[in-house]
């Protein structure tokens, strides 16, 4: 997942998309305005930067220009704001901004445009390929060919396929079922909270409840990715 620079001044919008952004499995860093969000682009070097364009001592259309004129607009940033006109957001696009989204700002379109930012960032870290894990088999496969020591076995994560002992009170197992529904779903979205709760027909606030009714380790999704 990506490390995302959220700067805004308002902190009912930096902590709701902190939140939100944490859900999908991204490393977030705050700033309230342009002073911290230049340390932190130079400290933390983010994917993507979330940019809001009224602040109160710099705004965000200077800034952007800041980072553009001294070569330091390495990231795809998107703007925000609730009350910027239509010639705000086409000089910030002229400028180097790869999108404008108005406040308040839809979860569709926030999540649509972060994806599509990611896709475009360089410095974007690649995921685990399955070449890895293909090379740890042939490891595995050579060693018990020559007698050699096996290698420490790799944990490929909740599988699609799984048994289960029906020898068991019918609360335990479905329980039981559940925790490794709930594992495989989370493992396969990257321990993002919003795609399980689509792929599973659940709000999120329930969700949540039956995660820890169950036990599920919210983070093992997101260190997988």
């Amino acid at each position: 997942m990506a490390n995302i620079l959220v700067v805004d001044d308002e902190l009912g919008i930096r902590d709701l998309l902190s939140e939100i952004l944490n859900d999908e499995g991204h490393q977030v860093e705050l700033a309230e305005n342009a002073a911290q969000a230049r340390a932190a682009r130079v400290r933390s070097r983010p994917d993507l930067v979330l940019l809001d364009i009224w602040m109160p001592d710099t705004d965000g259309v200077t800034l952007l220009k800041e980072w553009s004129s001294g070569g330091l607009l390495t990231m795809p940033v998107i703007m925000m704001s609730g009350h910027a006109t239509i010639d705000t957001a086409v000089e910030a696009t002229k400028i180097g901004a790869m999108a404008f989204l108005e406040k308040p700002i839809t979860l569709q379109k926030l999540l649509k445009a972060v994806e599509q930012g990611l896709v475009k960032s360089a410095g974007r870290k690649p995921l685990a390929t399955p070449a890895a894990l293909l090379h740890a088999v042939d490891m595995t496969v050579e060693a018990a060919m020559t007698g050699q020591a096996l290698p420490v076995a790799v944990d490929l994560g909740p599988q699609a396929t799984q048994s289960f002992l029906l020898e068991k009170p019918l609360r335990d197992a479905r329980d039981e079922f559940e925790k490794a529904y709930f594992e495989f779903h989370l493992a396969k979205e990257g321990g993002s909270m919003t795609r399980v709760a689509e792929k599973t027909g659940l709000e999120r606030t329930h969700l949540y409840r039956k995660l820890k009714q169950l036990g599920v380790d919210l983070t093992r999704g997101k260190r997988a990715a």
